[in-house]
């Protein structure tokens, strides 16, 4: 498959801007998520994050779109996106998040774009010209200063977390690609509904007996709180702004602003855990939004 063709300046400006929601919405995601862990565990949390997901989106686009054909071609391709953007993946985030750092954390999925441009470019998915692919490096550059200046320490403790999360962020890439192979006339909020109700059933079942063992009594508000963050902005929020953005930017484009995830990361610690940023972080903030900008040049 080739490039994508350019879209519309209105709707290209309107993805940039989704995917700029969907890096304040993922990056708070790091900080908000780890603070719930504790009183509601990775498992239980997984299930119930998805069954509120999936319900909202069922919903709005049962009174906000009509019903549409869908062939079974479609239907197979998207049930298997999501088995492997949510059945697969959010388990190994989770558990990945829950056992290493939040910096080591953002840093591996810091490398979702170079990863989903080189798998585009090896199986012939969409073309990566150098600029874009000079600014997915230079944006990679710039999310390794922000997040390892002070330090990020794969291995020891932390090498279980680190291999999980490697392998969360393939099954991100599979399914970022996997979206440029659906039917561009499909909407994004039908293409969302259906991938996240995919892979929620897998995911409700491996959380239920944790849930069913869970003590709604003992779980602090904040918690619930963080819950309802994780699923209404993290899943229905931010995975439409972001099959949106693949579908009218393509993958490559759009993933890279995965590169900024981090660097927000960065920001909301310091604001709630009082980690402050050093000059490091400045400079490798600056490659990343240098190098974004270098892959919206046509």
């Amino acid at each position: 498959m080739s490039a994508p063709e350019t879209p519309a300046p209105p709707a290209r400006a309107g993805a940039e801007i989704g995917m700029m929601a969907v890096v304040l919405i993922w990056g708070a995601n790091f900080t908000i998520t780890k603070a719930a862990l504790p009183y509601l565990p990775p498992l239980p949390f997984t299930a119930i994050r998805f069954a509120i997901a999936t319900l909202a989106l069922v919903l709005l686009l049962r009174f906000l779109e009509p019903k549409a054909a869908i062939t079974k071609s479609t239907w197979l391709k998207l049930i298997l996106i999501g088995l492997i953007g949510n059945t697969l993946y959010q388990p190994l985030f989770i558990f990945g998040l829950a056992n290493t750092t939040a910096t080591n954390c953002a840093v591996i999925i810091g490398s979702l774009p170079g990863i989903v441009a080189l798998l585009a470019w090896l199986f012939r998915i969409e073309r990566v010209s150098a600029l874009v692919g000079s600014g997915i490096a230079l944006s990679l550059a710039g999310v390794f200063l922000v997040v390892g200046a002070n330090g990020v320490a794969l291995g020891g403790n932390t090498t279980r977390g680190d291999l999980l999360t490697v392998a969360a962020v393939f099954c991100w890439a599979a399914y970022t690609l996997g979206l440029r192979r659906v039917d561009p006339t499909l909407s994004p909020l039908r293409i969302t509904t259906i991938t996240t109700a995919s892979g929620a059933p897998g995911l409700i079942l491996m959380g239920l007996p944790g849930v069913m063992s869970l003590n709604f009594a003992t779980v602090p508000s904040g918690a619930w709180a963080a819950l309802l963050y994780a699923s209404l902005f993290s899943v229905v929020a931010a995975y439409y702004f972001y099959n949106t953005a693949v579908q009218r930017l393509g993958a490559s484009r759009a993933s890279v602003f995965s590169c900024l995830i981090p660097l927000v990361g960065v920001f909301v610690a310091w604001a709630f855990l009082g980690e402050r940023p050093v000059p490091m972080q400045a400079i490798g903030a600056t490659l990343v939004i240098i190098g974004v900008w270098m892959t919206r040049k046509r």
